[in-house]
């Protein structure tokens, strides 16, 4: 288990033992106007924040201690990330050396009457969901703060990434000609029997392939990303299931004089189990085997591989249903 983890843990069975603390002097204290009964009251609340848009119920166990449970999705907004295709080939001393692609557009568009655009967008779009269950204690008197332990669980698939349908044409092309590269490399017939003229199959060869360099694999050597046997490009980002959570809140009464109607604000972590995997459709994992990845991609990559819990901040309306 990651060390991460194992905070995470510890922390819950600290919060749990506080609020098997809290529930136990609750039962001892001899002030009957104190005590609160289990179950007694039901709140229904809206949740918004970095964890989504969701709804909970809420019911306590003892006047110092509640439980919530809910679901929460993120909505799909989506973020269009652009790419450069490129060409380039492995020369006899293993070097990587980029080659013309304008000669190799026009070799293409000629031998097959598609037209390659230099640039490709993919559609990122999160898929970020969970149900959660969570103890909230309330150690202070005026039962304003609270804090919180328990967990989030939902798929393992929090984000995914692919090629627009404008970019289908383009990426058809590519795999087009990196197969007609293929074949001239293994000295097959590009159809049947039929092979290509020489002087087309040399020129080939010398421009070498297309595709997509995203970054460098960590033998330096470049990471060239083509499309899939369906002729798309895709990734997703994984992360566990199960995601323990440890937090803290401050909440009160959203009308003055009205206990009905609260407000609160939640802070805390959700614990994903290390760094989340990005993993494309070649099964490259971009956090963890490629480096130097270019553009807004690879500012995102940064970001997710420098984050190895995940923040939460949310605010949450309830309303006391009986």
């Amino acid at each position: 288990m990651k060390i991460c983890e194992k905070c995470a843990l510890t922390a819950l069975a600290c919060v749990i033992s506080l609020a098997s603390f809290a529930q136990t002097d609750s039962d001892t204290n001899t002030d009957n106007s104190s005590h609160v009964k289990a179950f007694r009251h039901l709140d229904l609340a809206v949740t918004a924040g970095t964890t989504g848009i969701g709804i909970d119920l809420a019911t306590p166990i003892c006047k110092e201690v509640q439980i919530r449970a809910g679901f929460s999705f993120m909505p799909h907004i989506s973020t269009k990330l652009h790419f450069g295709i490129e060409s380039g080939k492995f020369d006899e001393n293993g070097n990587w050396v980029s080659t013309n692609l304008d000669n190799m557009i026009d070799r293409l568009e000629s031998l097959t009457g598609y037209r390659v655009d230099k640039t490709i967008d993919m559609i990122g779009i999160p898929t970020f969901y969970n149900f959660n269950l969570l103890v909230d204690v309330f150690p202070f008197h005026n039962k304003h703060w609270h804090f919180s332990g328990g967990f989030y669980l939902g798929p393992a698939k929090i984000a995914k990434a692919y090629n627009t349908t404008a970019d289908m044409p383009t990426l058809l092309a590519v795999s087009i000609y990196n197969n007609i590269y293929d074949k001239i490399i293994n000295d097959e017939p590009i159809m049947s029997d039929y092979y290509l003229d020489p002087d087309i199959g040399d020129k080939i060869l010398e421009y070498g392939r297309m595709g997509i360099h995203m970054g460098d694999y960590q033998d330096g050597k470049p990471y060239f990303m083509v499309p899939g046997d369906n002729s798309m490009v895709k990734a997703k980002i994984k992360a566990n299931n199960f995601k323990p959570y440890i937090g803290f809140g401050y909440g009160g009464r959203l009308i003055p004089n009205v206990d009905r109607y609260n407000i609160s604000f939640d802070c805390g972590a959700l614990f994903w189990g290390g760094t989340p995997e990005i993993i494309t459709h070649d099964g490259t994992n971009l956090a963890k085997e490629v480096v130097n990845i270019r553009g807004k991609v690879g500012d995102y990559v940064d970001v997710i591989t420098k984050f190895k819990i995940y923040p939460v901040i949310n605010l949450r309306i309830s309303c006391r249903l009986f």
